[in-house]
């Protein structure tokens, strides 16, 4: 149970390390897709929700780009839901590898 309680206390303070880094690819995804929403002619929440199944590599196709330049900022949605989904791992991989040599290796 201590190590389950080191990795969340690791975690959540990583986490608010990265925030704004995380803030920041959110405001790219959203808008981004805000802007492919509006050039499709999508509703908001539409927009809203493709950015985020293209952002998190779901990628349902129930909505896509058919102009070339919307199908280029899909492209950029998906590079920078790669690097958002990338910093969210490294956290979690460096919280669980320190609580677990703090609490398994140095027990």
């Amino acid at each position: 149970m201590e190590f389950a309680f080191a990795f969340l206390a690791l975690f959540i303070k990583a986490m608010v390390l990265v925030a704004p880094f995380l803030a920041g690819f959110l405001v790219v995804i959203v808008g981004l897709g805000q802007w492919v929403g509006r050039r499709e002619g999508w509703s908001r929440f539409d927009a809203f929700y493709w950015s985020m199944i293209t952002a998190l590599t779901v990628g349902y196709g129930d909505l896509r780009p058919s102009r070339r330049s919307t199908k280029f900022m899909a492209i950029l949605v998906a590079i920078v839901g790669i690097m958002f989904s990338g910093v969210f791992v490294a956290v979690t991989v460096t919280a669980a590898t320190e609580a677990f040599r703090t609490y398994m290796i140095g027990a």
